[in-house]
């Protein structure tokens, strides 16, 4: 360790019934609160695409407006210009490769420092740079320079949440409940990425600055929280002394092992090391296409319901409503996630859980693309249906199967690896994620048909690695 653990300062206001139930319990709240607020921060910037880009022959120009330009006047630049797309995909792409780069790093440094510290100091870093975003607007900054170097820092500081919080909660519960536990926990994703359009909608038309500092605001507030409250493992327990004095202590080490035990067994672990524990290769190629389909329907789910409906009722979904819809893939996936992982503790396969999924994925992908856009009723269910089959194996993989290798028993008890463990796994799925929309962006011009062709691929691929 780089910083011996310490009790969180207000953890002692908490202790007057000291159960492990009530670390629990408190612990899983505390690492969703946590996780919504980083997803709650990533999301304004898909809100406020439409405000710095928009067509501005609808609107009225304000007669002391200065320039000529009538077709880009209400534009925010450098996104006025005709190549804005390519703008806002380095901007997307800053912030993916970014996180897909730091993650790799970001387990080795949360085995190492206490996870309080690490969680805290992300997450105030990642308020400052999301707030950051967001004052372009009153600095009035139209250098595409300054918005990717910001986004590009925000995914780095935002890997220390995702190990982090797996790690605080795989130290807290054990391997028979987990996929089911995890499998509700993890509906944070989802949860933070609708808090995240409300909040930001409420700001992008009158002053889309606030869209990004608000969020970056909460962030930042639950950073202070976590650095009061959060207790990151069992090993270290709140005895009451007397009526006011408490102590720390270790009571899951016994006695009888010898100082030097103690160490080996909570050291941290190499990357190498952690590579070589069986199921980490396999999983984290299973997680790159996972996640390869999954955020290749976060970000062109949108435009694929207002381009391609052919029934009357859906082709005059707007923007706004073709967004609004394309969040039932989200709720598809919490439910996914949920049943993924109640299965796998029932039958004790995660592979085979994931793999069967997988495989039932692959045609449902097929016939959303033929029949999904035929009526509504047939939309909704194909994007319930869509967003459960590749969202449960990516919930699932990122979750429990992370915990678990991450207290493999080849490690002998040694907790402080699952940091390390979730960052590789997860590491790899974020190249995943943005390779998804880049190849997107590149093939749909050549027809939608084209593009769920590499979906499918990318799903039977993550399902033939995960034997």
């Amino acid at each position: 360790l780089f910083f011996p653990l310490s009790p969180p300062p207000g953890l002692m206001r908490l202790t007057s019934h000291n159960t492990q139930a009530l670390y629990r319990g408190f612990t899983l709240f505390l690492t969703f609160l946590f996780y919504t607020s980083y997803h709650l921060s990533r999301k304004p910037i898909s809100i406020v695409k439409s405000e710095l880009h928009k067509n501005c022959s609808t609107l009225i120009r304000p007669p002391n407006l200065n320039g000529t330009d009538n077709e880009t006047w209400c534009d925010w630049a450098p996104f006025d210009q005709d190549n804005y797309q390519t703008l806002f995909g380095a901007v997307d792409n800053s912030f993916l490769v970014a996180y897909a780069i730091g993650m790799f790093f970001s387990g080795i440094f949360g085995e190492r420092v206490p996870l309080r510290y690490y969680l805290t100091t992300g997450m105030l870093l990642s308020g400052l740079f999301t707030c950051l975003f967001g004052l372009g607007f009153y600095w009035n900054i139209h250098s595409i320079w300054y918005y990717a170097f910001v986004q590009a820092m925000n995914g780095l500081v935002q890997t220390t949440g995702w190990p982090a919080v797996v790690a605080c909660v795989g130290n807290w519960f054990g391997k028979g409940k987990r996929g089911f536990i995890m499998g509700v926990w993890n509906s944070h994703t989802s949860v933070g990425n609708i808090l995240g359009s409300l909040i930001a909608g409420i700001f992008v038309s009158s002053a889309w600055g606030m869209s990004f500092i608000v969020p970056g605001i909460i962030i930042a507030s639950t950073g202070i929280l976590c650095f009061f409250f959060l207790v990151e493992s069992e090993s270290v327990v709140i005895e009451k002394v007397g009526d006011n004095e408490e102590i720390f202590s270790s009571p899951g080490l016994s006695n009888s092992i010898s100082s030097e035990s103690t160490e080996e067994h909570t050291e941290a672990i190499s990357f190498c090391r952690a590579l070589r524990i069986p199921g980490v290769m396999e999983f984290s190629l299973c997680l790159l296409f996972a996640k390869l389909v999954s955020y290749t329907f976060l970000y062109w789910l949108p435009l694929y319901i207002s381009n391609v409906a052919d029934n009357d009722l859906l082709s005059h979904f707007d923007s706004k409503e073709a967004g609004d819809m394309s969040t039932l893939f989200d709720v598809g996936g919490i439910v996914g996630g949920v049943v993924a992982g109640l299965v796998s503790d029932q039958t004790g396969g995660r592979a085979s859980t994931c793999c069967v999924m997988l495989i039932v994925a692959a045609p449902m992908l097929f016939l959303y693309n033929h029949i999904g856009q035929h009526s509504l009723a047939t939309t909704i269910g194909m994007l319930l249906v869509c967003g459960a089959l590749v969202n449960g194996p990516y919930a699932l993989i990122t979750t429990a199967v992370s915990a678990d290798l991450g207290t493999h028993e080849s490690l002998r008890g040694n907790s402080r690896a699952l940091s390390t463990v979730t960052a590789i796994i997860d590491g790899t799925g974020s190249i995943g994620a943005a390779l998804g929309p880049l190849l997107a962006g590149l093939i749909s011009p050549t027809g939608w048909n084209n593009v769920f062709f590499m979906l499918i691929t990318a799903d039977i691929l993550a399902c033939l690695v995960s034997f």
